[in-house]
């Protein structure tokens, strides 16, 4: 089960966007996670007229590893870390460490 997943709202922690809250759109793979307005790059694109798209240098999101981003915990306003509890029917519950809550989807 990962800890971090699609719609969580995350705060980068390592890299040239540290300190950026944002949300996750996918991921990629098991380890990479592609954040909203995070790691930014150009990349140049040629003009495809049977896609009706232009060309020219567009920016767009690359990957980030997981260990660079934490979960942002709304009660505290910080980053924080990700815990797992087992009910006892067995189900996982994802938790904040700091505090034992549950996260909400």
């Amino acid at each position: 089960m990962n800890k971090i997943r699609k719609g969580d709202e995350v705060m980068v922690i390592a890299g040239a966007d540290k300190g950026r809250r944002a949300k996750v759109l996918a991921r990629h793979g098991s380890e990479h996670l592609l954040v909203e307005g995070v790691n930014l790059v150009k990349r140049h694109t040629r003009p495809n007229p049977m896609r009706n798209e232009t060309g020219g240098i567009v920016s767009k999101e690359m990957p980030i590893h997981q260990s660079n981003v934490a979960i942002y915990n709304p009660s505290t306003g910080k980053a924080d870390r990700v815990g797992m509890r087992v009910a006892a029917d067995g189900a996982k519950t994802r938790v904040f460490r700091s505090s034992g809550e549950e996260i909400k989807v």
